[in-house]
């Protein structure tokens, strides 16, 4: 298993270290971030359930390490993060199985020809 405190720390310090070199990067990540947020419609500890959903389907350790941190802040709850990250397990499954089918139409149209 993963020491996720001290990746999340390491990480942070290379994102840092990015930040110095290249900031528009950074500052545009955080625009993209504030705006996601701004309507207010949903209580941050959603959008941490959200993004950790998100995390698991995307496979970004440093993103389950700092949504992980934040929704844990925002206080969710074990019982309301494993319910999020069922649902990310069933989409998986899910996106499985609709690309599936996309492979089983782009075969029959090439048998078509």
């Amino acid at each position: 298993m993963n020491d996720w405190n001290n990746y999340r720390e390491s990480l942070i310090e290379k994102v840092g270290e990015f930040g110095k070199v290249n900031p528009d990067v950074l500052r545009g990540l955080g625009t993209i971030d504030g705006a996601a947020t701004k309507s207010g419609h949903l209580e941050p500890k959603i959008h941490e359930l959200i993004a950790l959903a998100v995390a698991v389907t995307t496979r970004c350790d440093g993103c389950i390490t700092v949504h992980t941190e934040k929704a844990v802040d925002h206080g969710a709850s074990l019982e309301e993060i494993s319910e999020a990250l069922g649902v990310a397990i069933a989409l998986n499954a899910g996106a499985a199985l609709t690309y599936s089918a996309r492979v089983l139409e782009a075969r029959d149209q090439l048998l078509a020809g």
